[in-house]
């Protein structure tokens, strides 16, 4: 199962989708220019091809195992991680103050896409580690910080989200884990946390965990949950790593997939943590991590499908089944001349293109918020990427679980057998879908707050985006008038959830609520590609453009053609499921769904 890292690919949609020039120019850039990013990727890919590709299917085969009170991975992923930490990978997009690379997220996410396609049951490890990173250098105290992100850019320590609870799943509100002062500024953590992915293990030396818990005075629901940050090892104030701090696996999870990553049932007993910020902003406090998170899940979604689309075309060409249906030959031919095995695997290349585009498009809105000099420019990525992040999250991943089984259904037979390796794409895929709050969740979040709440002005302002990017596109076989007419329904499905929501009936938008994503999700990468379309074309029109060579961009043209006639009709079905099926779904009588 060779991986192939899309350098050309990420290359052309950093520069294209992802504004590289304007935030190479940012002030987080500094220094930065446009061949060190190339020197970045190009490292990054051989990384994800030569250390990291080959560990997937052994992670899989020999997933981690709690042996003796410890978590042991398979001896692979230790070595890999050992490269992958010492070449300073880790730290790519952590703050240079403290030892961090500092690459703004565009440039990070398109290396993140690689590593998340050579394995990405490894790749959970450093992106949860940033994670927890981001939420102390946005949070903590300066004392704090100092004391563990330096160790935690450098991969010497890792880091965990602890949310999720037997009783509390997505609602955090039910959160029990208990907090109780100690007198001396510290805190002792008593509770149970279900899902920590990596949640123990020994290929670092201390392992950061940021645990939400009530305090014994806290009010009830959210407003009484707060943050705590609690090592595996308590860390003494001159940073010297002290005593075991009673916070241990109880077993791991017996999963469908990522296997080489543990899933851990945490017990804290007693554990001295810190608290983080303010007691009661806990919650808050998370969502930093979070949106991060969904980004990066959003990426992983995306990515396991590339690696499975690699595969099921590297198959296409080899396999010899059947004369082609066009040919007077009797002689069999290899699949990929057939229409339909043609048909699936370029619904995963155009789709697999649209969302490159989408999630560096975010990625972009994410560094210009968070470094443009301009207030108002500041506000207004601010506005763009809160409404992408349900969408790479929620479309991405669900795409993710439809291009794997395409990829599967590719091999035929062969793909339902586990030594050809298909089915452990399909099976990877599956929790990005589930993970950061499931994609039902983003879809509640996507019609209320990032729809309902500002009257669909966001979502407006994206489609007249996307009409003057339309108005630049050639209508050869009516790309233009294909794309127009999905910016048309896209806006009708705005203005039907803003309506619902007016009209105090926002269970109507929720019953359509993923079907409204899913049509955004495709909407804007039918934008993107348009886009990418046009920019193609000038550069076949000016040689000196021709960076990647001009059969590159020809068949950039022709994967955006494909992609607004083939993947993006999508949006009809997902229009009518918005406006259409609100009443059927709510007054649907619950006992005829018993069997």
């Amino acid at each position: 199962m060779a991986y192939q890292a899309p350098l050309n690919d990420l290359r052309f949609a950093l520069h294209t989708h992802g504004r590289l020039p304007e935030i190479l120019a940012l002030p987080k850039s500094a220094g930065l220019d446009d061949e060190t990013v190339n020197a970045v990727l190009e490292e990054a890919a051989k990384f994800a091809e030569t250390a990291l590709a080959d560990t997937n299917r052994a992670g899989d085969l020999n997933g981690a195992k709690l042996v003796d009170g410890k978590v042991v991975c398979d001896p692979v992923i230790a070595n890999a991680f050992n490269e992958f930490r010492d070449a300073g990978w880790v730290g790519l997009r952590a703050a240079a103050e403290f030892d961090g690379q500092g690459l703004p997220m565009t440039v990070a996410a398109a290396c993140e896409e690689m590593w998340c396609s050579a394995n990405l049951a490894f790749s959970l490890l450093p992106m949860l580690t940033l994670g927890a990173f981001e939420a102390l250098n946005h949070h903590g105290s300066d004392a704090l910080k100092h004391l563990f992100m330096p160790n935690m850019a450098t991969g010497v320590w890792s880091g965990t989200m602890n949310l999720t609870e037997p009783q509390a799943g997505s609602d955090l509100a039910q959160v029990a884990c208990k907090a109780k002062p100690l007198g001396d500024g510290t805190y002792a953590i008593d509770g149970q946390k279900i899902f920590i992915t990596w949640g123990d293990h020994e290929l670092v030396d201390n392992i950061v965990h940021m645990v939400l818990a009530r305090l014994p005075d806290a009010a009830p629901g959210v407003k009484g949950i707060s943050l705590f940050l609690v090592p595996k090892y308590w860390v003494e104030a001159d940073g010297s790593v002290g005593a075991y701090n009673n916070a241990y696996a109880v077993s791991l999870e017996h999963k469908m997939g990522i296997h080489a990553s543990p899933t851990c049932v945490m017990a804290f007993e007693g554990a001295r943590g810190h608290l983080i910020g303010e007691a009661g902003k806990g919650l808050n406090y998370m969502f930093t991590m979070m949106n991060h998170a969904r980004l990066g899940v959003g990426i992983e979604g995306h990515a396991v499908a590339e690696r499975a689309y690699q595969h099921a075309l590297a198959y296409a060409h080899e396999r010899v089944q059947s004369r082609s249906i066009s040919s007077g030959s009797h002689e069999p031919v290899s699949i990929i001349h057939h229409p339909d095995v043609r048909r699936m695997l370029l619904q995963q290349k155009a789709t697999l293109e649209a969302q490159r585009a989408v999630y560096l498009q975010a990625a972009a809105a994410l560094d210009t918020a968070e470094s443009h000099p301009n207030p108002d420019a500041q506000k207004q990525a601010q506005a763009v990427l809160d409404f992408l992040i349900p969408i790479v999250k929620g479309w991405s991943t669900e795409n993710g679980t439809t291009l794997t089984n395409l990829a599967m259904q590719v091999f035929g037979g062969m793909g339902f057998i586990e030594e050809t390796g298909a089915a452990q794409f399909v099976r990877d895929v599956r929790i990005t879908a589930i993970y950061e709050g499931t994609n039902g969740i983003q879809a509640l979040d996507f019609i209320g707050r990032k729809t309902a709440s500002n009257g669909g002005a966001v979502a407006k302002a994206l489609i007249a985006e996307g009409r003057a990017v339309a108005a630049k596109l050639s209508n050869e076989q009516g790309l233009a008038d294909k794309l127009n007419r999905a910016l048309n329904l896209a806006e009708e499905s705005v203005d039907y959830v803003v309506a619902q929501f007016a009209g105090n009936t926002p269970d109507f938008a929720a019953a359509g609520s993923l079907a409204y994503l899913m049509q955004f999700g495709f909407t804007l990468g039918g934008i993107e590609m348009a886009r990418a379309h046009i920019a193609a074309g000038k550069a076949l029109a000016n040689e000196s453009e021709q960076s990647l060579g001009e059969d590159f961009y020809r068949n950039k043209q022709a994967t955006a053609r494909a992609y607004i006639d083939l993947v993006l009709p999508q949006v009809l079905s997902y229009h009518e499921q918005v406006l259409g099926s609100a009443a059927t779904v709510m007054d649907y009588p619950l006992s005829a769904l018993s069997v």
